[in-house]
């Protein structure tokens, strides 16, 4: 498995559990992400991704997106692909 840095956590919503990310790299619907931090570690299928509250298929990078987590995120926790 390989792990590649796609973006930075920026924000948490825990009422509606969605992670405010910052991309650095492209990401898509479908792919798996692994987001780890100091007390964080999880990984999970991106299902959908939201920019400025419109569903999106993929997103570029330099995009701020927004996807729903199974756990609670916190700011600075890097995001990595999972091939």
């Amino acid at each position: 498995m390989v792990e590649k840095e796609v973006g930075k956590v920026s924000g948490y919503f825990s009422h509606v559990e969605v992670a405010a990310i910052k991309l650095s790299a492209g990401l898509k619907v479908g792919d798996k992400i692994h987001i780890k931090g100091h007390t964080t570690d999880i990984e999970q299928n991106v299902e959908g991704i939201q920019i400025e509250k419109k569903e999106v298929k993929k997103a570029k990078k330099g995009d701020h997106i927004g996807i729903k987590v199974s756990e609670k995120v916190r700011p600075h926790d890097k995001v990595f692909l999972v091939k």
